[in-house]
Formats: C-alpha cells, sequence, structure tokens
C-alpha cells in the first residue's frame, strides 16, 4: 500500500512539473506560447451582431455598432440633434430609447448552420462572434446582464428568445473552424458600471467572463472597451491566470491585446489593429480586423461603392499574411439573423481563391522579403493601432505615377517559397535575390502544367505559361510555388 501511495505522488509530482502555472503577473501571463492553431489559421470571421442592428444606422464612416452612444450624444448635445438623433426622431420617435430595440431584436431568419456554412467555404479557420458589445448586451442567457440592468438584458430572454452564442459555437464546431468570441471589459450605460467600477468588475465583469468563457470554452477571446482604466481596474492579469491555469479552454485560447488602457501591443496575446493596415514583420503576433465597409455592424447607409470589392479583400489578405499577420474580416448580419448577401458573396470570393491558394496562406512563415518591389519610388506605408490609411491597390495594380508597386508578395514554408503575383505575369517572372537548390521546382498552384526555370546569378528566372480564359486557375492573384530554397 505504502508503495502505491509513494508511486501516485510520484506521478502527481511530475504531472505538476510538467504543467506551467501562470501567475497574476504580465511577465507569467506574456511567457506562454501563442497556440499554434492561431498563427498557422491567418484568416478570421469577426461578427457584430445583437441590439444595434435593428436601427442598423450610422453615418458612412462611422460604426453602427455605437449607435446607442451616439443618440446619448445627440440628446445631450448643446448643438442640437446629430445624424442618429435625427434618424432616430423621425423613424423611432423621441420617446423611444434604446433598450425598446431588444424584442425587435427577433433573428426570426438566423439559420446557425447556414452561416456556418459560409463560414467554412470563405477559407476562415476562426469566427468571433460578439457574445457582448459596449451596450451590455449578451447573446447567450447571462444572469449578470440582467441583474446589474434590472430588465431582461439577454438574447434568451427577450428579442431571438434564443441562445445565439450557444446555437452559433455548436453549428460552427461540426466543421473544421475554431470558435471565438469578442467581449467588451465595459458596459456605457450599465448601473454598477457608471456608479462604481470596482463594484462592477467584482460583480459583474469577472463573474460575466468566467460564465461565458466555462459555457462556451472560446478557442479565442477578444477582449476591447478597455480603454477607460488601467488593466489593474479590470483584474486582467488576475482573470488571465483563472483562463489559463484553471478554465476549460485553457490550453487552446487564444487572447489579444486590450486588457487596460496601456496594454495595446504591450501585453495579452496578439497586437491588434483596426481599420489600419497592420504591423511590419514583426516578432510577436497580430491581426488586423476591419469591416467589409466602413461599420463592423450592419449599417443601412453603406452601399456598393463603401464595400471593398473582393479583389481588394484577397489583397488584403496576402498582404498582411507576408508581413507575418492574421486578417479578421468582419460582417454585420441583420436584426432578423440574415448574412447580408453582398457579405456571404465576398467570402465566398475569398473561398474559391483559397480552394486553389490556400497552401501559400495557411501554416506559412515571413519569407526574410516580405515583398518584391516594381521600379519606382517605395512610399512609406503608414502603421498604426487604429484607422491608419491603407490604399491596398495603389500598393499593387493601381500605384501613383512614378510610384513603384508590390508586383510579388512572399510567404514560406520549410524550403517552400510561395510567390504571389496580383498582375499575371507576361512571358517571364524575374524572382530576386533567391536562390534555388538542386533538384528544385517551380510551379503554379492550380494549374497542372510544369514550368520552365532558369537560375540567373542571384534571380530565378521563370517562363510563365500563356493560359486561356478557360485555364486560369483563379481570380485575383496567381501563386508560382517553388521548392528547395537555399537562405
Amino acid at each position: 500500500m505504502k508503495q502505491i501511495v509513494f508511486l501516485f505522488f510520484i506521478a502527481c509530482t511530475q504531472l505538476s512539473f510538467g504543467q506551467t502555472e501562470y501567475q497574476a503577473n504580465w511577465e507569467s501571463i506574456d511567457s506562454r506560447d501563442m497556440p499554434q492553431w492561431y498563427t498557422d489559421a491567418k484568416f478570421g470571421i469577426f461578427i457584430h451582431w445583437g441590439v444595434y442592428s435593428v436601427p442598423a444606422y450610422s453615418k458612412v464612416g462611422n460604426y453602427a455598432e455605437w449607435y446607442w452612444m451616439d443618440l446619448v450624444k445627440s440628446r445631450n448635445s448643446e448643438e442640437g440633434p446629430n445624424l442618429t438623433g435625427v434618424y432616430h426622431n423621425n423613424v423611432y420617435g423621441e420617446s423611444f430609447n434604446y433598450p425598446d430595440f431588444a424584442p425587435m431584436f427577433h433573428c426570426k431568419m438566423f439559420d446557425a448552420d447556414q452561416w456556418a456554412d459560409i463560414f467554412e467555404r470563405s477559407g476562415a479557420k476562426y469566427v468571433v462572434l460578439t457574445s457582448k458589445h459596449h451596450d451590455g448586451y449578451c447573446l447567450w442567457p447571462s444572469a449578470e446582464a440582467d441583474k446589474s440592468w434590472g430588465r431582461p438584458w439577454n438574447s434568451s430572454n427577450s428579442g431571438a428568445m434564443r441562445d445565439l452564442l450557444g446555437e452559433l459555437t455548436t453549428a460552427v464546431r461540426k466543421t473544421d473552424v475554431k470558435m471565438g468570441i469578442y467581449y467588451s471589459l465595459y458596459e456605457w450605460f450599465n448601473p454598477l458600471y457608471t456608479n462604481d467600477v470596482d463594484l462592477y468588475v467584482d460583480k459583474h465583469m469577472v463573474p460575466q467572463f468566467k460564465d461565458v468563457v466555462q459555457k462556451y470554452a472560446p478557442s479565442l477571446i477578444f477582449t476591447d472597451g478597455e480603454w477607460d482604466y488601467p488593466h489593474t481596474t479590470w483584474r486582467a492579469t488576475e482573470v488571465l491566470s483563472w483562463l489559463f491555469n484553471e478554465s476549460v479552454c485553457k490550453e487552446e485560447v487564444v487572447i489579444n491585446d486590450r486588457w487596460g488602457k496601456e496594454t495595446r501591443h504591450k501585453h495579452g496575446g496578439y497586437y491588434t489593429t483596426e481599420y489600419g493596415s497592420g504591423l511590419p514583420n514583426a516578432d510577436n503576433a497580430w491581426e488586423e480586423n476591419r469591416g467589409m465597409a466602413y461599420s463592423f455592424g450592419y449599417s443601412i447607409n453603406e452601399n456598393i461603392d463603401d464595400y471593398n470589392s473582393s479583389r481588394e479583400l484577397v489583397y488584403m489578405l496576402i498582404d498582411i499574411v507576408s508581413r507575418g499577420g492574421n486578417f479578421l474580416l468582419d460582417i454585420g448580419p441583420t436584426a432578423d439573423g440574415r448574412i447580408p448577401v453582398i457579405m456571404q458573396e465576398r467570402l465566398l470570393d475569398i473561398g474559391k481563391w483559397m480552394d486553389v491558394n490556400g497552401e501559400a496562406v495557411y501554416g506559412t512563415s515571413c519569407h526574410k522579403n516580405t515583398c518584391q518591389w516594381s521600379k519606382g519610388k517605395i512610399a512609406e506605408e503608414d502603421r498604426g493601432q487604429y484607422k491608419v490609411k491603407y490604399d491596398v491597390m495603389k500598393l499593387t495594380v493601381s500605384p501613383d505615377e512614378g510610384m513603384a508597386s508590390k508586383e510579388i508578395f512572399f510567404t514560406q514554408k520549410e524550403d517552400n517559397l510561395y510567390c504571389i503575383c496580383p498582375v499575371y505575369p507576361k512571358e517571364k517572372l524575374v524572382v530576386k535575390d533567391v536562390k534555388l537548390g538542386s533538384g528544385a521546382k517551380v510551379e503554379m498552384l492550380g494549374c497542372n502544367k510544369s514550368l520552365k526555370w532558369k537560375q540567373q546569378g542571384s534571380n530565378v528566372v521563370i517562363e510563365v505559361p500563356a493560359l486561356s480564359a478557360s485555364e486560369v486557375p483563379c481570380e485575383f492573384a496567381w501563386t508560382f510555388k517553388m521548392t528547395r530554397i537555399q537562405e
């Protein structure tokens, strides 16, 4: 008996030594390795969906999910109503308040399996749903929401009368796509938050966060709304040590960097940029997130010219991945639960391109050169966290006069180099500063024709096949794969 107890003790000791116990400080939290699935995934889908999807209104260029805040600002303005206020008063009346939209968020057309099918066909490897935005309304049955708001304030007891997060989680997990959540730390007008933030964090935020994590085991958590207070107020490191040590998703879960007003691009998991151009080739994992037009939530004011084309979105994906980033592309479903057809079309167009070229995206890393520039002046690219100018067409196929363009994007996987061309090369493609080893091969993804090539000094010259319209394997950009590259 003593021997059995001793062996059990030894086994438990070895197990404990094999596990990392994360402490409630940034040095410990930041030491956690990024789960490999995320760095391999490259492409995800953001979903902004909630009570704000009922009015679905914003000035073009603004975020429709900020409707309640815009309405409050309008009502408090000494200068009179803003555009949101004028629209609201004309359509709903001055006595109609934002919470009155909740019963109208009925989601009667929501089909989780149809959504999941679109996501899988888009080539995305993860999905991030707004479990709760800044208005505090939850898409799952949250006891904390109802208690602190003093009214039904989640989708299971108002509006849809359904656990929307649960339904989508179940549907997405029937595919090979990972399921994640967006979670706002603050809530604009929650009485607890506005009166006593510490009480709000203790009695509302922390237990609510743990509840949604334990119920749905998200593979990714995109926090937001952190900017009012430092991470200490949000008890961020305490929450994260619990997440990584005790939660049901502790091994797989990925987090971002939005955990306090001082933490972006400094602490947490991957770094985030929003409606920008992402980051340069960086040591830390990063992700650019943006909508297809100007708003995350669906906005009835946005028309066709406000949307990025499928071509532009593919170029953004390629450019971002070539610099080591992930691309989280947002959709804004309607209040009745439909993904607008234009958004479905964009996603499926990306998926068709990924069907041919996914090998050059998934699981790749940065090459020593992220791109090859054409002749001309190279423009200095803007980088930043929030709303930085990013004209991907000028960077690729429509440069200003005298300016260079990115004629080849590079990604790499082991000793394979992928050369992605936004313009189909004429006759020959010269890839500079690359040497291939003995027995190397060159091919174009999606094309069965063997390609001739030769080494000319430090360059590789590829004879590009002349293809008919029916032979071209895809739209938008074409990938030439080289094997046995020598660094």
